[in-house]
């Protein structure tokens, strides 16, 4: 997206390219739009020519004068039916074509959205994203009204009445079509240059408001439990005066050009009216091309006063497309390599070799020629204080990030080299505060595989301890869990993510610290479901309470981001000196949580 500091003409230009490339997607409907509305307008423009005929035949008195009358006057009915006939349709394929084009883009920026990086993710407002999607929706609409239905009419019916006017006398076409592109003119500029900038900034402040509505609504049981209501309110008064105060000087700088778009056209009235009755004090104009004159200035007059409220809306669509046009130009961080191949992982080895890695922003790199070989069906515990490199691992094995150095291999083939739809199918995580989302029971679990039978997703929900609490609920497994899963206690919502890892089946587990907040008896059912899930695979469990990894193959113990020690819980328990009994001894001790 361009800066608003560098110009005007950027914005409005990507916006043109968006379009059009929307309007491809829908095959011959735009082209159809345009013919339609094309026909439509010529059919008004020729009105006023048929009353100025028709005004010169009753006032010549002819004996024929009746019947050219009716004649006239026929062709004048024939016009008008037409016209309506061609708009009418010229709407339905608008219509057709704006769906078109709205299901396209929220279908589109949703997707791409979802495969931007977590760090994104991890920085960018829901709310805010959300009402960046909307508002783009909604501005292709006005978009597609304001040039298909109102400004390519409106420039035609200009040049047409320009043309046909000047074939009565060329300076009254010349009076018409100066005046009238003067008039566009003004209202371009104003519009561009100076009431576009301050909706933009209006619009900032829109995306942030929403961004800040979602963000306090989201943590309100943080919010209650703090009593902290009146600071939200506080907050919130804050951002409304700031959104306030841009959105007022936006429209009160589009009153302003309206105002002065008016001005211009009482000039131009002033200015065919006269030029009109001078040609026809000077014997140039028959009082039918007078009428005519008229006519087709109070047709012209209507297209005009429109014009710029018309160019207001074009400003206004593009200035709210914007931030969509933004996102679908916003490329993933990590994408698929070219000709990448699905992993087809059986043994579950992984491999990280000589990987170097730093957080971007980051000078000092967390990790330094990290090498470390897991073999399939081993269970791997990884302990370490907070920021020692535990959790990093694991993201860099899912592709959340890509390693500066090194390579990290799955059954012997680099995972930079398969999809990473693949590559994450073959990963099962259980996280510490599982994330459900607003479906039922069983839609969530089935999420672990799209399609499973609901057999085998009650298979899973046994083998997770999850089928008595669910068994209690009034619908059962068709119970809505809230968003992000709030129905349900902790050890419910952990009950329910272990049943999608069962359901899943991949051959890599992860889980982390997925009993960290649980009371003991949830914890005990837990720690049973996860003794199931991790036979037969490869595991990295991630501990913080060391007692999860006792029974683990092997213990690796981070520390700034390298392994500083390695082995099983006995072996390690027999080094006094070392990081892994000291941070035993202190929890044992009940001193300190290795957090």
């Amino acid at each position: 997206m361009a800066n608003p500091d560098s110009g005007q003409a950027d914005p409005f230009r990507a916006a043109l390219r968006f379009i059009l490339a929307r309007w491809r997607r829908e095959g011959m409907t735009a082209p159809l739009c345009v013919a339609l509305m094309l026909a439509a307008v010529l059919c008004d423009v020729a009105m006023p020519l048929l009353a100025g005929r028709l005004t010169d035949a009753v006032s010549t008195g002819a004996p024929d004068a009746f019947g050219r009358s009716m004649w006239l006057l026929a062709g004048m009915v024939a016009l008008g039916a037409g016209m309506a006939a061609l708009r009418y349709g010229g709407i339905r394929a608008v219509i057709r074509l704006t769906l078109g084009n709205m299901t396209g883009l929220a279908h589109d920026t949703f997707a791409r959205v979802q495969r931007l990086s977590a760090d994104w993710h991890a920085e960018t407002f829901a709310g805010s994203t959300v009402r960046k999607i909307s508002r783009g929706m909604w501005a292709i609409d006005l978009l597609n009204d304001t040039v298909l239905i109102a400004l390519l009419p409106s420039f035609v019916v200009l040049v047409a009445a320009a043309g046909m006017l000047a074939t009565l006398s060329p300076w009254l076409g010349l009076v018409v079509l100066l005046g009238a592109f003067a008039h566009i003119g003004l209202t371009a500029g104003l519009s561009i240059l100076w009431v576009a900038p301050a909706s933009r900034l209006s619009n900032r402040w829109d995306s942030r408001l929403g961004g800040a509505l979602s963000d306090s609504i989201g943590a309100n049981a943080v919010v209650k439990s703090f009593a902290a209501e009146p600071r939200e309110d506080a907050l919130l008064g804050g951002l409304l005066r700031r959104w306030r105060q841009r959105t007022e000087r936006a429209w009160l700088r589009g009153t302003a050009a309206n105002a002065a778009q008016d001005a211009m056209l009482l000039l131009l009235r002033g200015a065919v009216i006269g030029a009109a009755l001078l040609l026809w004090h000077l014997g140039h104009a028959t009082p039918g091309d007078v009428v005519a004159a008229l006519t087709m200035y109070l047709v012209v007059q209507g297209y005009l006063r429109d014009v710029g409220y018309h160019i207001s809306n074009l400003q206004r669509s593009v200035n709210e497309l914007e931030d969509a046009v933004a996102l679908e130009a916003t490329r993933p961080a990590i994408a698929d390599a070219p000709g990448a191949a699905p992993l087809r992982a059986t043994e579950g080895a992984i491999r990280f070799e000589h990987v170097g890695f730093r957080y971007g922003g980051h000078v000092t790199p967390l990790y330094r020629d990290l090498d470390i070989r897991i073999a399939g069906g081993e269970r791997i515990g990884l302990v370490g204080h907070s920021g020692s490199g535990k959790s990093t691992l694991v993201k860099l094995l899912q592709r959340l990030h890509d390693p500066t150095e090194g390579r990290i291999t799955i059954d012997g083939r680099d995972i930079a080299g398969v999809t990473q739809a693949s590559l994450r199918r073959s990963i099962a995580v259980v996280a510490q505060e599982p994330v459900l989302f607003h479906r039922s029971i069983a839609e969530n679990i089935a999420y672990g595989r799209p399609g499973a039978s609901e057999a085998e997703i009650l298979r899973a929900a046994s083998l997770a301890h999850a089928d008595g609490f669910i068994a209690r609920l009034p619908r059962g497994m068709h119970t809505l869990v809230g968003e992000r899963g709030v129905k349900l206690s902790g050890g419910e919502r952990q009950r329910i993510a272990l049943a999608r890892a069962f359901l899943a089946d991949a051959p890599i587990l992860v889980l982390d610290e997925a009993t960290a907040a649980l009371d003991s008896e949830s914890e005990a059912m837990i720690q049973d479901a996860m003794e199931r899930l991790l036979k037969g695979r490869t595991a990295l469990v991630i501990a913080h309470r060391l007692s999860t990894v006792r029974a683990m193959d092997r213990i690796l113990v981070f520390d700034r981001g390298r392994v500083a020690e390695e082995g099983s819980h006995a072996a390690l328990l027999a080094r006094p000196e070392g990081i892994y009994a000291g941070l035993f001894r202190r929890q044992a001790e009940g001193l300190a949580d290795v957090v």
